[in-house]
């Protein structure tokens, strides 16, 4: 009896793991769902960028549920079934039109299933297809729904990388330096800074000469770039994870990279320095480095956490594959 329940549990873990899609599957039939329900006046990009800022907010949001399912969107009950209806979980066509419910039918079996991927990403590609084809209409169908200008940001940075690159499959990463150059670093989150104010640092210190390649670690959006007083010589990349990058203490940019480039793991974006901590051009008060941060944006705030575990995994990984 033991040994055929062993076989029957060994069949079973068996027969799960090979029930388990793959990433590649997840990612295709993610892109089945927008390009199903994309229109003249809402390309698949718009949907997608929308759907992967409603997973990104998931995952870091506890006050949330998450959606386990292929798609993320997720709407509220009182916009679905309308907020004076009285079934929250109201599925009948005829009543959440009745209460102003913004509920419908995607798959045409006569309801509106919140649970419903198909149902959900219609009556998200119907609102968004109200406001016209441009980008400043879906920022303003944006500005409507989420009320919050940096939430817009973020979904139009996605919709610009889906655009750009035209695949969800974006995972690749890259080591932020060039690894055919010496460089030294160590964990320096939380460690004091006393220039401008008592503060904790809230990055990596990744030392090296003058002139080492600084690379984009992920594709991303140039948000910012230019001069900052603690930061030198920055740049501020945001990627399609709801993850700003930021780089400082550049000598200099590299030629051609502009603010609204949407650009690619391993893209040089500017060279070690150490300017920084003064006006416009100070630089050499300290030895020649890059200050990496990232911070997460969970649709309410953004926050730094420590870039170092990432790294270490980015750079292992480089070196294996002999990536300069």
């Amino acid at each position: 009896m033991l040994y055929l329940s062993t076989l029957f549990f060994l069949f079973s873990a068996v027969v799960s793991a090979a029930e388990e899609p793959s990433r590649e599957q997840i990612l295709e039939k993610r892109m089945e769902y927008y390009v199903n329900y994309s229109n003249n006046a809402l390309p698949w990009y718009y949907l997608a960028a929308v759907d992967q800022y409603e997973r990104n907010i998931q995952q870091v949001r506890s006050d949330i549920p998450k959606r386990e399912s292929v798609v993320a969107i997720q709407f509220s009950d009182d916009y679905w079934t309308g907020a004076l209806n009285p079934i929250k979980d109201d599925t009948n066509l005829t009543s959440i039109a009745f209460f102003g419910g913004n509920g419908s039918d995607g798959n045409h079996d006569g309801k509106a299933d919140l649970q419903n991927d198909d149902d959900v990403m219609f009556t998200m590609a119907e609102y968004l297809s109200e406001f016209g084809p441009d980008e400043k209409d879906f920022k303003r169908a944006l500005k409507e729904y989420y009320q919050a200008d940096k939430t817009i940001d973020q979904i139009i940075a996605n919709a610009k990388i889906y655009k750009k690159f035209g695949t969800l499959n974006l995972d690749e990463r890259a080591f932020v330096l060039s690894i055919k150059h010496d460089y030294s670093y160590r964990s320096t989150w939380g460690d004091s800074r006393g220039w401008g104010g008592r503060r904790i640092h809230e990055g990596t210190d990744l030392f090296a000469s003058y002139g080492v390649p600084v690379k984009s670690a992920t594709y991303g959006l140039v948000e910012i770039m230019g001069w900052n007083d603690f930061g030198g010589w920055r740049m501020g990349i945001r990627d399609n994870n709801n993850t700003y990058h930021y780089y400082a203490h550049l000598s200099s940019f590299e030629k051609g990279v502009k603010v609204g480039d949407v650009i690619e793991p391993g893209t040089v974006i500017g060279y070690v320095g150490s300017s920084g901590y003064g006006k416009k051009g100070t630089s050499g008060k300290f030895p020649p480095h890059l200050h990496y941060g990232m911070y997460k944006y969970n649709g309410k705030n953004e926050w730094a956490f420590d870039p170092f575990p990432s790294l270490k995994i980015w750079e292992k990984v480089e070196k294996s594959t002999k990536k300069i």
